[in-house]
């Protein structure tokens, strides 16, 4: 089971300086127990620490990884599910720590249900807000796009490039500095999360739930 989180050993990232590049089978082997130890338990760890301080990060998925598919051994992801489709994330790799939020893989129902609330001026400046407000913050907006404008909306439409969306991700890196290594870590990721909690908001309260 987890313990209290304490940031991750410095030992992780000699971890994944083994893994680098394209580690043989029997390197992913000999390295399994450590990257578990040194990697993936800390972020259970972070992920336990964040659901007990506020509920609404209880339901968490920290990825294990398989003998196939190598970026899984390179980087320890794990999610907060919020609503269907829509996911905090946390990710930590030889850069650090990244810290996210995503709405996407989502079904044509929820696309029509986000460019009907793009399109309407209450709702769509709102998001016009937030996300201006987190790029303030350092946030990059990304996420995949039609490569012509939407039909049914004219050229010039106010949220032109947001209507072109399909999936909408807020993502910022958090670095690398000392602090990884303590609690402290999971004071920054909390504090990130916090600052997408209100594009998560209007993510589930406009698209995720009909």
């Amino acid at each position: 089971m987890p313990g209290e989180f304490q940031g991750w050993p410095r030992g992780a990232f000699d971890v994944l300086l083994q893994l680098e590049g394209e580690p043989s089978v029997e390197v992913r082997r000999r390295w399994r127990r450590d990257r578990e130890e040194l990697v993936r338990r800390p972020m259970l760890e972070l992920l336990d620490a964040l659901a007990e301080a506020d509920p609404a990060y209880e339901d968490f998925a920290v990825w294990r990884y398989g003998e196939v598919l190598l970026e899984a051994w390179q980087r320890q992801s794990a999610i907060v599910r919020l609503a269907r489709n829509v996911e905090l994330g946390v990710r930590f790799d030889l850069d650090g720590l990244e810290v996210g939020l995503a709405w996407w893989y989502a079904p044509p129902e929820q696309i029509e249900r986000y460019r009907a609330a793009v399109g309407d001026p209450g709702t769509g400046q709102r998001l016009t807000a937030l996300i201006r407000k987190l790029e303030r913050e350092g946030f990059v907006i990304s996420g995949d796009q039609l490569k012509r404008p939407l039909r049914g909306y004219p050229v010039d439409h106010p949220r032109a490039e947001l209507l072109r969306h399909r999936s909408l991700i807020a993502s910022r890196p958090l670095g690398c500095d000392d602090w990884i290594h303590t609690a402290a870590a999971a004071d920054r990721v909390a504090s990130a999360f916090t600052l997408l909690r209100p594009l998560a908001r209007w993510l589930v309260g406009n698209v995720a739930r009909p």
